[in-house]
């Protein structure tokens, strides 16, 4: 069995080269499940309907997302019908949505959990002990856990993946838009990757206009970030479960741009 999880799609590119690569991904690798973070894919913030759909409609069977869910207004008219659609479980309780959801397929049933870190970022409530109280849920239906950790810092990522050993599938952390090369498979048979990278432009900084991050660097004033334009990158994880444990038997990165041209 096998899982195929890509990276925040951020904005127009990311969503034209995850459109142009999709087919190819799948029918090289014939994942049974496939998960995408689009907390980006509006213009670098937030989504929409349209794009949720156009989504779901290309095969893909559940959408995470993050720190900018709320960014677009629009997602509060549809996120409570859209139970494949999940933000992170770790939002304030009443929040619109919810932060599981489970994809059925012949092979066995997935459960999705999307978790919030708190370092660097708006303080939520904690996310690990949500995470118990949603995979001990989730134990309850299916062996095969995923857990998307959105969250800044690589110890907080790291810290997650262990808390978790042996009692999910893996944990892929999003957010920080760059690929790590850390992938392995913890004593206890959980898949982990600090993060799974960005789809979107290869040429910003995190996908955004490089020279409006520099200048914010550079004078710390405000400033409008954009999109970047040019050439994209798309970036996912590959992740091999075993049918009889539920555990990762294998992690392979994915890497698709201008100097890691995909080969079929």
């Amino acid at each position: 069995m096998k899982l195929l999880f890509i990276g925040d799609i951020m904005g127009s590119p990311g969503r034209e080269i995850v459109k142009t690569y999709l087919p190819l991904l799948k029918r090289k690798y014939q994942p049974t499940y496939l998960v995408v973070n689009g907390e980006n894919a509006a213009h670098g913030r937030g989504i929409t309907e349209k794009i949720v759909k156009e989504l779901f409609e290309s095969g893909v069977h559940a959408i995470t997302l993050g720190n900018h869910t709320w960014d677009n207004k629009e997602i509060f008219d549809f996120i409570d019908d859209e139970p494949r659609l999940i933000r992170p479980a770790n939002f304030p309780q009443g929040s619109p949505g919810s932060g599981i959801t489970y994809i059925k397929q012949a092979e066995g049933e997935l459960a999705v959990i999307n978790l919030q870190g708190r370092t660097f970022l708006p303080p939520l409530d904690c996310p690990f002990q949500i995470a118990d109280k949603l995979v001990e849920q989730a134990r309850k239906r299916t062996k095969y856990i995923f857990v998307d950790f959105h969250a800044e810092a690589t110890s907080e990522k790291q810290a997650m993946a262990w808390y978790l050993d042996g009692r999910v599938s893996a944990v892929v952390g999003t957010h920080t838009h760059v690929q790590t090369a850390d992938e392995r498979i913890l004593p206890q048979g959980t898949g982990f990757l600090c993060d799974v990278g960005m789809c979107g432009p290869m040429n910003g900084i995190l996908g955004m206009d490089r020279e409006a991050v520099i200048k914010k660097f550079r004078t710390q004033l405000p400033v409008r970030f954009e999109v970047a334009d040019g050439p994209a990158q798309l970036n996912a994880v590959l992740i091999t479960l075993d049918k009889a444990s539920g555990h990762a038997r294998k992690l392979e990165r994915i890497r698709i741009d201008a100097d890691h041209p995909f080969m079929e």
